[in-house]
């Protein structure tokens, strides 16, 4: 039988707002920060903002996998509100070990049918998966049609760029991959940054300064554009809430046919690597 009540699970690396995850009956595990003063949850106990006055402070935090006992209370309510079937879309497991995971604990149940997949993505990239699958839900679409079509599709057809005002972060976190350090050596080269097909961080274009980052980000997106597609557009930023909304009205001026226009706001996590002054944009083709 397949499940007839479907649930959605990401993780605190989707940066939805608390408003979105309430509207849309999102059910979120968190990852874990640890900071000098103790442990604490993603989205829970510990904030972006939180984040960027420990950097800016000369604090480097660590973060981690969700516990074991975070999946499995979320499994748990899933179960309890009555829901049969689970759709989870994790964090790149290019960046974490919170896909496997949840992939694993999941394999484990024969209370829940769930169906883990791996964003190859991080931020407002999960998030408007998760978003345009809940919208699917909610139009009726069936188990396996959603399992075997459309969540793969939108795992493969959404494309995020987002530009960091420092790679100082990534360097000393160890996640650099396949980020070019030479761009964070003059303080004006801004680097862009996307996610290769793999889920690892890749940089494919530097501008100078900021001015020119939201214009290199629009190109990015022009050259991905297939008109005739159906889309929706996202934003996100992390410490820069008025570029990202002059950027918002660039985009959807640029691109007006849109579904759906979301906006996100960073994570703790994702900030512990990529500090503030972060702005995003993307598109995430529907056919």
């Amino acid at each position: 039988m397949a499940p007839k009540k479907i649930a959605l699970v990401t993780d605190s690396c989707a940066d939805l707002s608390r408003a979105l995850i309430e509207e849309n009956d999102i059910h979120v595990i968190p990852l874990r920060i640890s900071c000098a003063d103790g442990e604490f949850s993603d989205g829970v106990d510990i904030s972006a903002a939180d984040v960027y006055t420990r950097l800016h402070a000369g604090e480097l935090p660590k973060t981690s996998l969700p516990t074991g006992e975070d999946v499995e209370r979320v499994l748990r309510t899933l179960v309890k509100e009555g829901y049969d079937g689970a759709i989870a879309i994790m964090l790149s497991s290019g960046l974490s070990g919170t896909y496997n995971m949840v992939r694993l604990q999941a394999g484990q149940r024969d209370d829940l049918e769930i169906a883990v997949f791996d964003s190859r993505s991080g931020s407002l990239g999960i998030g408007i998966m998760v978003l345009q699958l809940w919208e699917e839900i909610l139009s009726g679409t069936s188990w396996e049609t959603l399992v075997h079509e459309r969540a793969p599709h939108l795992v493969a057809n959404t494309f995020p760029f987002f530009s960091v005002d420092t790679l100082e972060y990534l360097r000393r976190g160890g996640r650099i991959g396949r980020i070019t350090a030479l761009a964070g050596t003059m303080l004006s080269i801004k680097p862009i940054i996307t996610f290769s097909d793999d889920g690892q961080l890749q940089s494919i274009a530097k501008v100078r300064g900021r001015r020119q980052v939201q214009d290199k980000i629009l190109e990015l997106l022009r050259a991905r554009f297939q008109s005739g597609r159906r889309y929706n557009l996202a934003v996100a930023n992390g410490g820069a809430p008025e570029e990202m909304a002059e950027f918002a009205a660039r985009l959807k001026a640029e691109f007006p046919q849109y579904e759906h226009f979301w906006e996100g706001v960073m994570d703790a996590t994702l900030s512990v690597y990529i500090g503030d002054g972060v702005i995003g944009g993307g598109i995430q083709f529907l056919d």
